[in-house]
């Protein structure tokens, strides 16, 4: 966990232009691994926090260690959700100055055999639902020239087989970053898309379907996550595997 704002600016290897302190964020897909060290660096940094996830239990026990911060469970899946969440955040925060998506869900095996409704729900989780939120949040990031910081992963430029459904989702997503990132620079939004190599989240033993290939150790989702909020706070527009070596 970072203990001060510092530890961001320190790391950074650009001028800082964004500061996390009393700044309102929501943050989907908080109780996954990831999210949850998104969530309590965030809040050790003096984020006031808005924290959504489905695991009613999860989201308590997170929202307990992190003081100020809201949790609200809710399935993005439901396109009315996202402007249920944003509503939420900014009531909560009294403004919206960020959101960031660390929601997702993986599938493993040769597209033949994939069950086309474990494609739906990939595609649904990890590229549409983000849509929505992105969507429903960026008139209220508007007034605050806020930023959008979404993870889609090492896979969004390297397809791997057995992962093809996956692959394309998260590349799904990661093209739409690439648009809204141009379309919000007017908004003075940015958008980031993170796309760290294989970390540690324990996501693999948690697929939809198939099982999971043999795979070298990962990365640290501590050291992730903070390499994430360096680059929001230094202003960095995409993060690609190589930023995470």
């Amino acid at each position: 966990m970072l203990e001060a704002r510092q530890d961001v600016e320190m790391n950074s290897q650009s001028t800082p232009v964004r500061s996390f302190a009393g700044a309102s964020i929501l943050i989907v897909g908080a109780t996954g691994v990831l999210g949850s060290h998104l969530s309590q660096q965030l809040g050790a940094l003096g984020a006031k926090l808005t924290l959504t996830g489905r695991n009613a239990t999860k989201l308590a026990e997170l929202s307990g260690l992190i003081p100020g911060s809201a949790a609200i469970r809710a399935d993005i899946r439901d396109s009315s959700t996202a402007e249920k969440l944003i509503d939420v955040a900014t009531a909560h925060g009294g403004k919206l100055d960020g959101v960031m998506i660390a929601s997702g869900v993986v599938a493993f095996g040769e597209l033949a055999g994939v069950d086309p409704v474990t494609v739906e729900e990939l595609f649904l989780t990890n590229a549409i639902a983000p849509l929505w939120v992105m969507q429903r949040a960026l008139e209220s990031l508007t007034a605050t020239s806020g930023f959008i910081a979404a993870i889609s992963g090492v896979v969004a430029e390297r397809p791997m087989p057995n992962m093809a459904a996956y692959s394309a989702s998260k590349a799904a997503l990661a093209s739409a970053l690439t648009a809204v990132a141009m379309e919000a620079k007017k908004r003075k939004v940015a958008v980031i898309d993170a796309r760290p190599p294989h970390t540690e989240t324990g996501l693999a033993t948690r697929p939809l379907d198939g099982t999971a290939p043999r795979m070298p150790v990962g990365l640290d989702p501590a050291a992730v996550a903070r390499r994430i909020l360096e680059g929001i706070a230094a202003g960095e527009t995409e993060l690609a595997s190589s930023a995470f070596v």
